[in-house]
């Protein structure tokens, strides 16, 4: 079958157009930053977490040339190293300080360990400060609903840390979902051969895995001299330093700190088929996978999302896959198989498989002479700029917290669902598991004293 050239279905194009009001609105109408109310002043920034990631983002987004007036980490190595770039920064390592006088700080920028992502966030937030959060945006559901409603009230331009989202390739797949080129989307998935988490001997040797571990150490460790343990360690439990924790990514396959590969690679991977099927919270997931363990990630896994109908959009299921894990398409199918890493979208006309950068339309055969609908998703400046720019003129970011929050709670659940052993149905109005009582201290957490999130 030939395709011909195509015409956007009109409700898809309706659909688009709807969605993305909705998100300009939230970033539109701004006010220019309060030092001068002039969209050409400099935003006067400050980074929490220089290190690793946060080192990135603090070149990243010094690109136009705005003043940082502050840095804090945990490590002194990292945090001595920015302030020989910005000498001019005041220097902290606790960030509950850097809040105490926020006096010349215009935008915050978080890079810390995801169990603190929350924490470092909302006093911003509460203060009226643009934020750019990393992901995965928050350590559980309860404190993404709490970050997306502070950010709702608090009307600024907020950006979490989907880098990919702000390339062409995802853009493009995109509008080829929401135009109709494959037809309804019954089912998508999305596969990735990252295996960081609870493993083997043999598999931690495959994998590279520097530390292999099975067990919580009970052996304490002096910590290194440069690195406040105390202050690193957050809202998380209290615990003796060890190695196996620190430094990253060593820390994010312990449950109190992080959540393995599916909250970390979900933001990007599970962040396509969110976008291109406008999906807001799953009616049920259920989780495949080895026995849960009390204190680690799993390496692989695999869990079903259930989407509901909504407007013009079918019922559909997004399927996640990570480690040894893949789609039974992808073992039948020489050509996906060379895809290591990828997101499928089954339609009723075709498929498109995908990865961060390229894409194509299956089977190749049928879209032979397949001519694409004109580009409607501009392109991004970057996904950092993008955020200096919402903040100076009011335009929109491509992941700010609405989508962002809602996202990562979506995340989060194929690991509750995970570590509940159970296929569970969610109540997202009253963020609960409903046929699970054991599922809400995965939902929640109380953290340590000192650290509550207010």
């Amino acid at each position: 079958m030939k395709t011909p050239k195509l015409e956007i279905h009109p409700a898809s194009r309706r659909r688009f157009l709807k969605t993305s009001a909705v998100a300009a609105a939230s970033a539109l109408g701004f006010p220019a930053i309060t030092r001068s109310q002039s969209p050409n002043s400099k935003i006067h920034l400050a980074f929490i977490g220089v290190g690793g990631r946060g080192a990135r983002n603090l070149k990243d987004l010094t690109v136009e040339g705005d003043p940082v007036v502050a840095l804090c980490d945990v490590n002194s190595i990292n945090l001595n190293f920015a302030a020989q770039q910005f000498p001019g920064a005041r220097k902290f390592k606790d960030f509950r300080e850097l809040y105490d006088d926020l006096g010349d700080i215009d935008a915050v920028v978080v890079s810390t360990t995801e169990h603190t992502h929350a924490y470092a966030t909302l006093p911003a937030l509460k203060a009226g400060k643009p934020v750019y959060c990393e992901k995965p945006l928050t350590h559980n559901v309860a404190e993404a609903r709490k970050i997306t409603e502070a950010a709702a009230k608090a009307a600024v331009p907020t950006q979490m840390g989907t880098q990919i989202h702000g390339m062409s390739n995802y853009r493009r797949v995109v509008e080829l979902v929401q135009s109709g080129v494959i037809g309804d989307v019954s089912d998508a998935h999305v596969w990735v051969s990252r295996a960081w988490g609870l493993q083997s001997a043999e598999e931690a040797e495959k994998n590279k895995d520097r530390i292999h571990v099975t067990e919580r150490p009970k052996e304490a460790q002096t910590p290194p001299p440069h690195l406040d343990w105390d202050l690193w360690l957050g809202p998380a439990p209290e615990r003796p330093f060890n190695e196996v924790y620190f430094p990253g990514p060593l820390w994010y396959r312990w449950w109190d700190f992080g959540n393995g590969t599916m909250s970390d690679l979900g933001s990007h991977w599970n962040d396509l088929p969110f976008w291109a099927l406008n999906l807001d919270a799953p009616i049920a997931v259920q989780a495949f996978g080895p026995e849960p363990h009390l204190e680690i990630a799993p390496a692989t896994m695999s869990a079903t999302y259930e989407y509901k109908a909504r407007g013009d959009r079918p019922a559909v299921r997004v399927h996640w896959h990570q480690g040894d894990t893949k789609p039974e398409i992808w073992h039948e199918n020489p050509a996906i198989q060379a895809w290591s890493n990828g997101v499928l979208f089954i339609g009723s006309k075709g498929m498109i498989l995908s990865d961060y950068k390229k894409h194509i339309l299956l089977p190749e055969a049928d879209f032979t002479d397949f001519t694409p609908p004109e580009p409607f998703i501009a392109d991004s400046p970057g996904h950092h700029v993008e955020w200096l720019h919402a903040i100076r003129n009011g335009t929109p970011t491509g992941s700010p917290f609405s989508y962002a929050g809602p996202l990562t709670e979506a995340n989060h659940l194929g690991n509750v669902a995970f570590r509940t052993g159970k296929k569970i149905l969610w109540d997202s109005a009253n963020m609960k598991v409903t046929n699970e009582p054991n599922a809400d201290r995965f939902i929640h957490r109380v953290p340590r004293s000192g650290w509550d999130l207010i």
